[in-house]
């Protein structure tokens, strides 16, 4: 029986538009309903979660049956698993963050690389410049309530005595992957997770499957229990958390090697399909 099902979002629940569909939204919720955990598990910071999704908080009266019949998830794992947070106790169940010393000594060696500089910070997406965070607006659209403009990102973080959950650096001129990978070299506490166009730096004890396996240790749910749907590499850590996984029809190989069942792509409901047929009617 499948008491908690963790959900990666862009790739996975969103479709190429980024977009939430009504489908999968119900499949959600029935799921929910019937008493399975629901955790978005993304590499999104918390203020930024699909707003459709947002709107779905378990924190109503705190009741089990209200939690139940009228929300949608209480826990969330964000920033690639940096962080689980308990919604309606507004606490930190799991952390991983980047020290604040690391972080200012990363963004030192960083300057002059032809990098934009993105962070999550205490659940916020904060972008140095103008130019980035109006990109940023662009690329969530309706979620990006949790997205700021920075001017100096090295002096906020100094004076704000933040640790970081998550860096973002844009490739902004030739050469600026490399040189960000000769840098990380010298951080062996982190770990790099690059795209075309950006990379991903985080602690190295911060993962999806790492957060997964605290939050159900927290509820008392074995690992059997625990069914994932994902898209990208970064949910691999949350397969191997997993008793039972789902991969999208969308996803890199090396995940839909490891699932047990593929769906289809997030582009047809994949994972609203994959809820109905092996949540809801237990076909597992």
């Amino acid at each position: 029986m499948i008491r908690l099902l963790a959900v990666d979002m862009d790739g996975t629940c969103l479709d190429r538009c980024s977009r939430m569909t009504d489908r999968t939204l119900s499949a959600l919720r029935e799921a929910a309903r019937r008493g399975v955990v629901i955790v978005p598990a993304t590499g999104r910071n918390l203020e930024c979660l699909p707003h459709r999704l947002a709107a779905g908080t378990l924190c109503r009266t705190g009741s089990r049956d209200d939690y139940a019949n009228q929300g949608l998830f209480r826990y969330v794992i964000s920033s690639n698993g940096a962080k689980v947070t308990d919604i309606c106790k507004k606490k930190t169940v799991f952390q991983a963050s980047i020290p604040q010393r690391d972080a200012l000594s990363l963004l030192e060696k960083c300057r002059g690389k032809g990098l934009g500089t993105a962070v999550h910070v205490r659940h916020r997406y904060l972008l140095q410049g103008r130019v980035l965070t109006a990109a940023g607006l662009i690329l969530y659209g309706k979620d990006a309530k949790g997205a700021y403009c920075v001017r100096d990102m090295e002096e906020f973080i100094s004076r704000n005595g933040c640790e970081v959950e998550e860096f973002q650096f844009y490739f902004i001129t030739p050469g600026s992957k490399r040189k960000l990978h000769s840098v990380l070299e010298g951080y062996p506490a982190l770990r790099g997770a690059y795209t075309p166009i950006y990379a991903e730096v985080f602690s190295e004890y911060a993962s999806k499957g790492n957060a997964l396996k605290a939050l159900a240790a927290r509820l008392g749910i074995g690992k059997d229990e625990i069914a994932c749907i994902g898209d990208g590499e970064n949910d691999l850590p949350m397969f191997a958390a997993s008793g039972f996984r789902i991969a999208m029809g969308n996803a890199v190989e090396a995940l839909k090697k490891r699932a047990d069942h593929v769906t289809e792509a997030n582009s047809r409901d994949g994972a609203a399909r994959a809820i109905e047929q092996y949540i809801l009617k237990g076909n597992l």
